[in-house]
């Protein structure tokens, strides 16, 4: 549901956010263009023989969630999920270039793996049970949270200020429920939509807005007057979507994305794609050499019932 409201959230606040995370952008695409002889040195499973013959990925990406995939100034593919791909590009190519990106809204993400448009969703995918029944997930890669965004000189500054006040977010959301249950004290403003939960915040008909850390930076950025408290909540892993049964990209992908961990190459690729002043809190979020995730154990309450 959070990327179908995120989706809603309009053309305008995609184009100030974008600009605001447009301060982030690389001039040109960073790190080599070929994998160096220490990446391909240890055996590491092969790609599958149609993707290999082929010399090139189909990746679908969002197009409209900066700062992890969007449309830049330039008209190009950008964002934190778009260079994981041009990097598995370059480990399974030599080159970046070889791959193509095909727009992946959330409605179209798992069609664009079983019809086989793609070979990867790397597109803020949160990975649930549910999800797993129809699609492959690869192992997590970054671990989405629940973010506060209040004024710099508001009266929220924590998660611990939350008592009394007021809070929007959306109806429905595992924020709003999760609020009801666990913070019975705060006044919850919902909305119908991500734009309309913002309005509030910004009309100050609430204190803090809850929701992803991966929307509302980008808001943060564009917005001097306010900011992200340093506090995580209900983390919720993103995964790259495979088609079910595809056992050798699967491993493929994650003996990548564990290579990449020990180089710390999502540290680089962040650095890349969100303001410094939020580099900082969002590194507890990456995939590091001494920092790992995964998913809820199979049969683990759900997030938003945990206080």
């Amino acid at each position: 549901m959070k990327r179908i409201i995120l989706a809603t959230a309009g053309v305008g606040l995609i184009a100030v956010v974008t600009a605001a995370l447009g301060l982030a952008q690389p001039t040109a695409s960073t790190g080599p263009t070929t994998a160096t002889k220490a990446d391909v040195a240890a055996p590491l499973p092969k790609l599958p023989a149609e993707i290999a013959s082929r010399k090139r990925f189909n990746v679908g990406v969002k197009c409209d969630a900066p700062p992890f995939g969007y449309i830049d100034v330039r008209g190009k593919n950008a964002g934190f999920d778009v260079e994981i791909a041009r990097w598995f590009a370059r480990y399974a190519f030599g080159r970046e270039q070889r791959v193509s990106f095909t727009c992946a809204p959330t409605p179209a993400r798992e069609p664009l793996l079983t019809t086989n448009r793609v070979d990867l969703v790397i597109s803020t995918f949160t990975y649930t049970a549910d999800r797993d029944t129809r699609i492959d997930f690869s192992r997590a890669y970054y671990r989405a949270t629940g973010r506060l965004l209040v004024k710099n000189d508001g009266p929220v500054q924590s998660i611990a200020d939350i008592k009394g006040r007021k809070v929007s977010t959306t109806s429905g959301s595992i924020y709003d429920r999760w609020m009801r249950r666990c913070h019975t004290s705060t006044e919850v403003t919902v909305t119908d939509s991500f734009t309309n939960a913002l309005l509030a915040f910004n009309q100050g008909r609430s204190d803090a807005l809850m929701w992803d850390d991966t929307v509302l930076v980008g808001v943060a950025a564009a917005d001097r007057s306010a900011k992200l408290t340093d506090d995580l909540f209900l983390a919720l892993p993103y995964g790259i979507g495979i088609k079910q049964g595809n056992v050798a990209l699967k491993r493929w992908v994650d003996s990548r994305l564990e290579l990449m961990r020990k180089k710390d190459t999502f540290m680089a690729i962040l650095r890349n794609n969100v303001p410094t002043r939020f580099v900082a809190g969002f590194s507890k979020s990456i995939l590091r050499p001494n920092n790992t995730f995964a998913y809820a154990a199979p049969g683990s309450p759900s997030a938003d019932t945990v206080c």
